[in-house]
């Protein structure tokens, strides 16, 4: 472990930043860093994360080059690994993508239903152009790619990059298995071996064992049957709709007792109780610009002021730790087991070869090596089929510039309830994101005789 790795941080000016900066200054012993950079193409944000940044270098590794700037070939010149984690539009659009199908009785959410292709369609262009910058400048580099809608973005990857050193991730399983862990009273989720498979937000647990081969999933079932996946000693969190989230686990699971389900299964299984729970007057996107967005702005200027963060209430991103397992899987060749996007190709049997499926995966140099499923239920296996559907088509629809694959798009989505609803939702997307999305072309139907 004598090399320090280069790292590019795509997105420099997310409230995530720090968190994972901060994660990655507590990991130097396994995964030594001799240069840090960010890049955004918003200077003014970027600016206000940068500051505290560096002084948060300066106290723990001031050896660490670091620098922020806003010129690709500055950014990606020279580096081993792009860390991504863009928000095209961000949270203005976001806001929009969840209030405008609301309007319609619809639910509102940023990677599911009409909210989760609307950014798609934005964030496809600006993950290309961020492998398209690695590509020129550090082509032998690694993408990690946590950008969202994770799905839609993968399967774009997929389509349009695919020989791209780009894996796609999310911590959203992460999360999951954190509670896990607190439920069953474990130290860590990496005392679990698990198996799951599914698309992103969208996917099963069907395996939970510890190192010894101990099924665990009969006390986590228990426990979620009856609480969902809040542990019994968890104070609620601040964010509301975060203990809605886990609490409705419960009845998500009750689909199918034999598997632990993904959060994210309730806009699809009970979207009428995700609207009626919703203000479309303040969503999640105002929930976390009031909050979470404000809070990091507030805190990085009082770092960058005092030049200290010795009274900072910035926290080490945990979730975030997978990044750099994966990081340090690929660079030390560790055989890591870890959940990635990849292309199904016969790990689910009986299931469509080209779909980007969420699965364990061996990482070592090569990349990953996914571990085969087998034969999926048919439960599984159908919604899987209508929700692939949905995001081929979205990225269809972002290729070809089409209008009619993107309203396919948005009513075959299990969220929308017609084909009518599906059009005036999308009439109002396309008008709202006229400055991120292409040009898209309507079919002219034939006059009838």
């Amino acid at each position: 472990m004598n090399k320090s790795y280069s790292i590019v941080i795509a997105g420099g000016g997310s409230t995530f930043t720090p968190g994972i900066v901060l994660m990655l200054l507590d990991n130097l012993d396994d995964f030594p860093i001799s240069r840090l950079k960010l890049y955004d193409n918003d200077e003014e944000r970027q600016n206000k994360i940068a500051g505290a940044c560096e002084v948060l270098i300066k106290e723990r590794a001031p050896y660490i080059e670091f620098l922020a700037t806003t010129d690709p070939k500055e950014a990606f010149s020279e580096v081993d690994f792009v860390m991504a984690h863009i928000r095209v539009g961000k949270y203005a659009m976001r806001e929009l993508d969840e209030k405008i199908p609301l309007k319609y009785g619809v639910v509102g959410q940023e990677t599911c239903g009409p909210g989760g292709i609307a950014y798609g369609m934005r964030s496809i262009g600006g993950v290309l152009e961020l492998i398209d910058f690695m590509e020129t400048y550090s082509p032998d580099a690694w993408m990690l790619n946590y950008s969202n809608p994770a799905a839609i973005v993968a399967e774009a990857t997929r389509r349009l990059r695919p020989t791209s050193k780009v894996l796609n991730i999310c911590d959203m399983p992460i999360g999951i298995e954190d509670r896990m862990a607190q439920i069953l009273g474990l130290s860590s989720r990496k005392e679990m071996i698990v198996r799951y498979y599914g698309l992103n937000h969208f996917g099963w647990w069907t395996s939970i064992c510890d190192k010894a081969g101990n099924d665990l999933m009969p006390a986590i079932k228990e426990h979620v049957g009856k609480f969902g996946y809040i542990p019994k000693n968890e104070q609620e969190q601040a964010e509301a709709s975060w203990n809605d989230t886990f609490k409705k686990a419960r009845e998500v699971y009750q689909l199918d007792p034999d598997t632990l389900p993904n959060t994210y299964l309730q806009y699809y299984f009970y979207p009428d109780d995700m609207v009626k729970k919703s203000n479309p007057d303040f969503t999640r996107a105002n929930e976390v610009m009031e909050g979470r967005e404000k809070f990091i702005f507030g805190e990085c200027e009082k770092i960058v002021r005092a030049q200290s963060s010795a009274d900072s209430q910035i926290k080490i991103d945990d979730h975030a730790s997978y990044i750099v397992d994966l990081a340090r899987a690929l660079a030390y060749n560790t055989g890591e087991r870890m959940l990635l996007i990849v292309e199904n190709n016969g790990t689910i049997e009986n299931f469509d070869p080209t779909a980007m499926v969420e699965v364990p995966c061996i990482v070592g140099k090569n990349g990953p090596e996914p571990i085969t499923v087998g034969r999926i239920p048919q439960f599984q296996k159908g919604l899987m089929e209508q929700q692939v559907s949905v995001e081929k088509l979205v990225v269809e629809a972002w290729i070809e510039k089409s209008y009619q694959k993107l309203w396919q798009a948005l009513t075959l989505s299990q969220t929308v309830p017609n084909a009518r609803t599906a059009k005036l939702i999308l009439d109002d997307l396309v008008e709202a994101n006229k400055d991120y999305w292409p040009p898209l072309a309507e079919k002219k139907l034939q006059p009838s005789l």
